[in-house]
C-alpha cells in the first residue's frame, strides 16, 4: 500500500471536495482519499494495479488537476550518453515523476513531478541508486559552481595521472629513443625490476586518480548497464593483468607473448583524464552566457527608507520598495520610475546597442545599466519573478530540451556500450584463434574498449543547444522550447502581423475629410467620444487628435464593438458608426462619395476608416502608423536567407498591399477578421512550415497555429510566455537572425553527430586490427585513448564556435 499528499490548488469550496474524492475514489486499487479544502490537498492510499500517473489523469479529467513542481538536480559522474539514459529511466520510475531530461553537457537533470508527491531527496536517492551522485539545485549560481568543482577535480586527477604515467613511459620506452639509457636501467634494475617499478606507479595510478573507472564500471556491470567506465576498466585493468603475468609468472606465456602493457594502461587512464578535464572546461564555457545573465543582477540596492539610502542586499528586496540608482549603476529588479531623467543600457537583454530614454512613469528592467542620471524607481517585481530571472529561468529550461534528432541517438547509445563489448569480446577469440600471438589478441581487444567513445554521441546536441541558446539569449532572442528550434531552422515562410510588428503601433491620424456641410469638429468630438471606450491602437490615434485640438467630448451610451469592422454607439443622442465599408454597408450608410479619396489614402499605406452618423456617411478619417525601423531590412533579410514572405491583416486591400509593396513583402492576407488569422496562417502552412510573428498580445491564436510562433516585444515589455520564440527587442531584424541562428545550430548538431558516428563506425575497425592484414601493424592502445579523449573535445570544441553566430548587418540577417 502506497501513502501520497497532492497539491489540489483549484479546490474553492466543499462541493469541489466531493468531485475530487469521487474523481478517483472508483479506479481501482484505490483504498483511500481524503482531500482537505483548508490546505488544499488530497490524500490517497493506493495499491495495483492504480499509481499515481493514473490519479492525476483522472484528476485532470475532473478539472482538478494535481500542481506540478519542477526540480533541478546537478549530477555527479555522468560521462557519456549511456549514463543518460540510465538516469532518465531512474528517474521516471519514481511514481510522482512525469518527465525527466538529463542534460549532459551541463551535468544537471530537470524533473517535472507531481508537488508534494515526490521531494527533491526522493529524486536525488533515484539517481544515486542508480550509481550516480545528485543534489537539488536551488538556483543558477550553484549549477555553474558543480560545474567548476568538477573542472578543478577533474585537472586535479589529470595532473596526478600524468605525473604517475610519465615515468612508466619512460622506463619503457625511454631506451628505444636513448640506447645509453635502456643499458644504464639494465644494468641498474635488470628487466623484472624494471617491470616491477613500472608495475608499483601504475598499479598507484590505476587505485588513485584512475579509481572512478573502477568503482563506477564495476557499480555499472554489476547492474548489467556497461558505460564508458566499464570499457576503460576492462581495457586497462586487462593490460594490467597480462602485464603482471608477463612480470612475476612469465612461465604462463609463450616466450613470443613475454611482454608488458604497463606504459599502456597508465597512459589510457592519463588520456581519458585529461580529455574530461578539457572536455569539462569546454563544457564550462559553453554554459558561459547562462552565467553572464546571472552577473547582470547586483548583490546589493540602494533601498529608500525613513532614514535616507540604505545599501541591502538585492534579495530582501520586495514589490513596492522604493530604490535609489545612481548613475552606472545597475538596476537592481523591475520597476517605475518615480523621479529622475536618464538613459538606460538595455543591450545585454535585448541586444540593442542604443540606450534608452527613461523619464517618470517609464519602466525599468532588472539587470540594465543606468546611465549619467539618477533615477528612483518604485520595485513591481522582484526575486524569481523579474524579467531577468524568468529569460534566465527559460533559457535553462531550453537548453535542457532535447530536439527530436535526439531521439535516434538515444537509441543507438542505450546498446552501444554492450555492443562494444561483444566487438572486443569476438575480436580477442578471432585473434587468438587466427592471429600470430596471444600479445596481438590482447592489444586488438583493449585498442576496441579504448577507442568507442560514446561520450561524442552523448554531447552531439546538448553542447550545441547549449552555446547556441545562450548566444540566442544574448542577442535577445529566446527559445522558449527546445524542439522549436529544429521547427524554426526549417520553415519556408515567414508570416508578420502588421499592426505593431512591422509598424511602430503607434497610429496617428493624418486626415479628416468632412462631406460638404459637415463640421469637422464637430465630427471628430462624435468619433473620439466613441472612440474612447475602445482599446484599440487606432482609437487611440482618434482620441489624442481630438485632445490635441481642444475638443470636450460627448457623453455616450450603448457602445458596441464590431470585431474586424469598427465601433457603434449613441453620441450626443446621435447615432454614431465609425468602422470599414463592410460596417458602412451593415448600417445602410452609403460611402461612394468618399471612396476616391479612400482609395488615395490606401494606395498611400493609410488605414481609412468610415464615420456615419444617424445612417449617413459623414466623413472620411485616414491613420498613419509608421513602419519600424528595419523593417524593410528584416524582409530583405528573410528573403537572403531562402524564404517567403507574407503579411496578414485586417486593414484594407489597398492599404495592406501599399505597406507590402513599400517593405518588399511577397503575399499579403488582408481585411483577416482577428479569428480569420489562424486559418490565414494554417493556408499558408499547406505550402510549408510557417513562422508567424506576432506582437504576442492578440495573436495568440496565430501564434499558436503556426509551426513556430515568434512574439515580438518593445524592449523589455514582452510577454515571455507569448511564443515559442521571443524576440526582446523591437526590432524585426531579429526575426531573420533568430532563423539563421537556428540553421546554425542544427548544422552544427548535425556536423557533431557526423563525427561522432564517423569516428566510431571508421576506428572500432582499426582498432580490432583491420590494418593488420595490409599494413603489419596494429592499432596502439595509447593511441586508441588519445584519439577517444579527443573525439569529445572536438565535439565540444565544434559548438563553441555558435558562441560567435549571430549579429545584424544592415540587410537584417547574419554577417
Amino acid at each position: 500500500m502506497t501513502t501520497a499528499t497532492l497539491e489540489i490548488r483549484d479546490m474553492s469550496c466543499g462541493a469541489c471536495v466531493g468531485r475530487v474524492e469521487r474523481a478517483i475514489a472508483p479506479l481501482p486499487g484505490v483504498e483511500m482519499a481524503a482531500a482537505n479544502l483548508a490546505q488544499r490537498t488530497l490524500r490517497v492510499s493506493f495499491a495495483a494495479p492504480a499509481d499515481l500517473p493514473t490519479i492525476a489523469s483522472a484528476l485532470d479529467r475532473a478539472g482538478y488537476p494535481p500542481a506540478r513542481a519542477v526540480t533541478r538536480l546537478a549530477v555527479e559522474g555522468m560521462h557519456c550518453a549511456s549514463c543518460v539514459g540510465r538516469i532518465e529511466t531512474a528517474l521516471r520510475a519514481v511514481p510522482a515523476v512525469v518527465a525527466a531530461t538529463v542534460n549532459l553537457a551541463d551535468a544537471t537533470a530537470r524533473v517535472e513531478h507531481l508537488a508534494g508527491a515526490a521531494t527533491p531527496a526522493v529524486l536525488a536517492a533515484a539517481v544515486a541508486k542508480a550509481g550516480y551522485a545528485a543534489r537539488p539545485l536551488t538556483d543558477t549560481a550553484p549549477a555553474a559552481d558543480h560545474l567548476a568543482a568538477e573542472t578543478r577535480a577533474a585537472g586535479r586527477r589529470a595532473a596526478l595521472a600524468a605525473a604517475l604515467a610519465l615515468p612508466v613511459v619512460v622506463l619503457e620506452m625511454g631506451g628505444h629513443v636513448f640506447p645509453a639509457f635502456h643499458h644504464w636501467q639494465h644494468a641498474l634494475l635488470g628487466q623484472t625490476g624494471a617491470w616491477a617499478l613500472q608495475a608499483a606507479l601504475a598499479a598507484v595510478l590505476l587505485a588513485w586518480p584512475g579509481r572512478e573507472f573502477y568503482v563506477r564500471g564495476a557499480r555499472s556491470l554489476a547492474r548489467r548497464a556497461p558505460d564508458m567506465n566499464a570499457l576503460v576498466m576492462l581495457g586497462t585493468a586487462a593490460a594490467f593483468a597480462y602485464s603482471l603475468v608477463a612480470t612475476f609468472a612469465p612461465e604462463v606465456l609463450p616466450p613470443a607473448s613475454r611482454a608488458v602493457y604497463y606504459e599502456a594502461a597508465a597512459v589510457i587512464v592519463a588520456l581519458v583524464l585529461l580529455g574530461r578535464w578539457l572536455e569539462a572546461r569546454a563544457k564550462g564555457h559553453a554554459g558561459a552566457a547562462i552565467r553572464r545573465l546571472v552577473a547582470l543582477a547586483p548583490a546589493t540596492a540602494m533601498r529608500l527608507g525613513p532614514a535616507g539610502p540604505e545599501e541591502v542586499p538585492a534579495a530582501g528586496l520586495q514589490p513596492g520598495d522604493r530604490v535609489l540608482v545612481r548613475p552606472g549603476a545597475r538596476v537592481p529588479a523591475d520597476g517605475i520610475v518615480e523621479e529622475g531623467d536618464s538613459w538606460v543600457d538595455e543591450s545585454m537583454l535585448t541586444g540593442e546597442p542604443l540606450p534608452v530614454a527613461k523619464a517618470p512613469g517609464a519602466a525599468v528592467t532588472g539587470g540594465t545599466v543606468n546611465g549619467a542620471g539618477a533615477l528612483t524607481v518604485r520595485l513591481t517585481r522582484t526575486g524569481e519573478a523579474t524579467t531577468l530571472s524568468r529569460i534566465v529561468a527559460l533559457v535553462e529550461g531550453a537548453q535542457g530540451a532535447k530536439l527530436p534528432v535526439q531521439a535516434m541517438v538515444d537509441r543507438i547509445t542505450l546498446w552501444f556500450v554492450p555492443a562494444v563489448l561483444v566487438v572486443a569480446a569476438v575480436t580477442v577469440a578471432a585473434w587468438l584463434a587466427l592471429g600470430p600471438s596471444l600479445a596481438h589478441a590482447l592489444v586488438a581487444g583493449v585498442s576496441v574498449l579504448i577507442i568507442a567513445c560514446p561520450c561524442a554521441m552523448g554531447l552531439a546536441t546538448p553542447v550545441s543547444i547549449m552555446v547556441g541558446l545562450g548566444r540566442a539569449a544574448e542577442r535577445g532572442i529566446l527559445v522558449r522550447r527546445g524542439e522549436a528550434l529544429q521547427r524554426l531552422a526549417s520553415v519556408t515562410t515567414v508570416a508578420f502581423d502588421k499592426t505593431g510588428t512591422l509598424t511602430e503601433g503607434r497610429p496617428r491620424l493624418v486626415a479628416l475629410d468632412a462631406v460638404p456641410g459637415q463640421d469637422a469638429d464637430a465630427l471628430l468630438a462624435l468619433a473620439a467620444g466613441v472612440e474612447a471606450r475602445s482599446e484599440h491602437p487606432i482609437a487611440r490615434a482618434v482620441v489624442e487628435a481630438a485632445a490635441d485640438r481642444g475638443l470636450g467630448l460627448p457623453a455616450v451610451e450603448g457602445f458596441a464593438a464590431r470585431p474586424g469592422r469598427g465601433v457603434t454607439a449613441r453620441a450626443g443622442g446621435r447615432r454614431v458608426a465609425l468602422g470599414t465599408a463592410r460596417l458602412m454597408a451593415e448600417e445602410g450608410a452609403d460611402p461612394a462619395g468618399l471612396a476616391a479619396a479612400a482609395a488615395a489614402r490606401a494606395g498611400a499605406g493609410e488605414t481609412v476608416l468610415y464615420l456615419a452618423v444617424d445612417g449617413q456617411a459623414a466623413a472620411l478619417l485616414a491613420v498613419a502608423d509608421s513602419p519600424r525601423p528595419g523593417a524593410a531590412a528584416a524582409v530583405a533579410g528573410l528573403h537572403a536567407l531562402g524564404l517567403s514572405t507574407a503579411m496578414i491583416t485586417g486593414d484594407g486591400t489597398a492599404t495592406a498591399r501599399a505597406v507590402a509593396d513599400r517593405l518588399g513583402i511577397d503575399s499579403v492576407q488582408a481585411e483577416v477578421l482577428p479569428e480569420g488569422k489562424l486559418e490565414a496562417v494554417r493556408r499558408l502552412a499547406a505550402g510549408g512550415p510557417v513562422a508567424f510573428v506576432g506582437d504576442g498580445i492578440n495573436d495568440a491564436p496565430a501564434l499558436a497555429a503556426a509551426d513556430v510562433g515568434i512574439a515580438i516585444g518593445t524592449g523589455t515589455d514582452v510577454a515571455i510566455e507569448a511564443g515559442d520564440v521571443v524576440l526582446v527587442a523591437g526590432d524585426p531584424r531579429a526575426v531573420a537572425e533568430a532563423v539563421a541562428l537556428a540553421r546554425a545550430i542544427l548544422a552544427n548538431i548535425r556536423q557533431n553527430l557526423f563525427w561522432a558516428f564517423a569516428y566510431n563506425v571508421a576506428l572500432i575497425p582499426l582498432a580490432a586490427g583491420a590494418l593488420y592484414p595490409a599494413a603489419g601493424m596494429m592499432l596502439s592502445p595509447v593511441f586508441a585513448a588519445g584519439a577517444m579523449a579527443a573525439s569529445s573535445v572536438i565535439v565540444v570544441g565544434n559548438a563553441l564556435r555558435l558562441r560567435r553566430a549571430g549579429g545584424r548587418t544592415a540587410a537584417g540577417g547574419l554577417p
